[in-house]
């Protein structure tokens, strides 16, 4: 007599499993290098399945490090959303941006690690993949840029121009906060300078007039 079948639902929530395990299991393995030189079968092992089944999940280590870099964005790139959403202060939306970003840094630790290493030396798909998501960013912000008071008047490209100032100040305090980890004095003055920065690029910002 034929044993049972797994019912579909099991095995959806069991394929999950094993997609997440093998993403946590990238993440783990590139903490101290980075996704190129990392192999298939060293993610693999560490998850237990044979190589043959990584491919149910993935086509390749760059198809895993471009799943890591959407999962590291989305939930991000949401909460800052929702800061916008109200017509907030220019000032409003930056002082509270930086708030967020600096819990989500805590929250995805490895996830904003990870995405600090592959910036710079990931594979180039990878690299790509992160720039193209910072870009996404800037995007928006200039969108939202220019429905706030006092911006109707500047130029697109003046909007994109503060847009990568602001994004560009973000993510370099999301890196550095990184780099202090477990000193939160430091951490604060981080933070601090982050406003105060972007503060002043307001100052200006707010008194600018485009060129006709």
């Amino acid at each position: 007599m034929p044993e049972p079948s797994e019912p579909p639902l099991r095995r959806v929530e069991r394929k999950e499993r094993t997609r997440r395990a093998i993403l946590d299991a990238a993440l783990d393995l590139s903490d101290e290098s980075t996704l190129a030189a990392i192999s298939l079968r060293q993610v693999a092992k560490q998850v237990g399945i044979v190589p043959t089944a990584f491919y149910r999940h993935f086509d390749s280590i760059d198809a895993l490090g471009l799943a890591l870099v959407d999962e590291a964005f989305a939930s991000l790139r949401t909460m800052i959303r929702d800061i916008r959403r109200g017509d907030p202060a220019l000032a409003d939306i930056v002082d509270r941006s930086i708030g967020v970003l600096v819990d989500h840094v805590h929250l995805q630790r490895e996830h904003f690690l990870f995405i600090a290493r592959e910036r710079a030396a990931g594979p180039p798909g990878v690299r790509e993949a992160i720039r193209h998501q910072i870009e996404l960013f800037e995007r928006e912000l200039a969108a939202d840029l220019a429905r706030l008071p006092g911006t109707d008047a500047w130029s697109d490209e003046d909007l994109r121009v503060l847009s990568n100032l602001i994004v560009t100040a973000m993510v370099a305090t999301a890196e550095s906060i990184l780099s202090v980890a477990g000193r939160p004095d430091e951490e604060k003055q981080i933070v601090e300078q982050a406003r105060t920065q972007l503060r002043m690029v307001l100052v200006g910002a707010l008194n600018w007039r485009s060129k006709p």
